[in-house]
């Protein structure tokens, strides 16, 4: 595991750091009250402190969610956060942060003077987002903490730079305190409180959530969720009060789908814990093809309180 985010992260169940240890070919994180936590052989941690109240996406819900990634229908929230990232965490030449007075030294973005910045996706899913925001800052590292084992398995091997974890985002959430440069939300859920603990005091987070016409022409042709009108206020809410909304931006384009990659989106969303799968295929043949369908998402940039 990459020992730079290692160095950060801590015991779930006494904050004590964590080290790597080996025994023969079993590798774990350890800490000093002897507390351990087994590496999978995909490459991922479990730094869960008992067991999960649910198991987040499936395995078919993330194979899902890879197909249609890959096929780029959502790059364009991948270079949102890309280009975010940027905008807040600098970079030179050689990939170090930018100390100047808009931004100051390192150490407002988490970590001694001098050392990398750490980015952590919660609800990283596959970690396709994150591995974008870690190509736009060469001298990042990441961490993808998610509570899906198969989300984790790919997440491990999405970026050189990725170190993956289960954890879950409702629990005290494995890391140092204020060691983080940015932390990543997307379509994910929100821990105001532990975000703000992780968060540096000069680190930003961003959240990306669905816009009110995100996929608008399937909500009533396959009766999938809603998306709330109050989704802002509820945002807002979750991070309770640490947080300052310095921006908000929407990003929107027109995605044009085969009936199968329609199938693939459902598939991959909330939508396919509630959707029928007899209606949903009958309801897909009368839509026809090609499907033309808005991707609308919003992107916050909130900075700590």
């Amino acid at each position: 595991m990459d020992r730079r985010v290692v160095d950060r992260l801590r015991c779930p169940v006494c904050v004590e750091p964590l080290a790597e240890i080996t025994a023969g070919a079993s590798r774990a994180l350890g800490c000093p009250r002897r507390h351990s936590f087994d590496i999978a052989r995909q490459g991922y941690v479990n730094l869960l402190a008992g067991r999960a109240p649910h198991g987040g996406d499936t395995a078919e819900m993330v194979a899902a969610r890879a197909d249609f990634l890959a096929a780029g229908h959502y790059d364009i929230i991948s270079a949102a956060l890309a280009d975010a990232a940027r905008s807040v965490l600098p970079v030179d030449a050689r990939g170090g942060v930018v100390d100047d007075e808009r931004h100051g030294d390192t150490r407002r973005h988490g970590g001694p003077a001098g050392a990398y910045p750490l980015v952590v996706e919660a609800g990283a899913g596959t970690g396709w987002h994150l591995a974008a925001v870690l190509a736009a800052l060469p001298g990042a590292a990441g961490l993808a903490l998610d509570v899906s084992k198969p989300a984790l398995r790919r997440a491990a091997r999405i970026h050189p730079r990725v170190t993956a974890a289960l954890a879950d985002t409702w629990q005290r959430l494995p890391l140092a305190d204020a060691s983080a440069a940015l932390l990543l939300n997307v379509f994910a859920p929100r821990n105001g409180a532990e975000f703000h603990r992780i968060l540096h005091p000069g680190g930003r987070l961003l959240v990306v959530t669905p816009a009110a016409d995100h996929l608008t022409e399937l909500v009533d042709a396959l009766d999938l969720l809603r998306v709330d009108p109050a989704k802002a206020d509820r945002v807002a809410a979750s991070l309770g009060g640490h947080f300052t909304e310095e921006s908000a931006t929407v990003h929107r384009q027109e995605l044009i789908l085969s009936g199968a990659e329609v199938t693939t989106l459902v598939g991959m969303g909330p939508s396919a814990w509630h959707a029928d799968p007899a209606g949903l295929g009958a309801r897909l043949a009368q839509l026809g093809e090609p499907v033309r369908v808005t991707m609308a998402v919003r992107l916050d940039v909130h900075r700590p309180r």
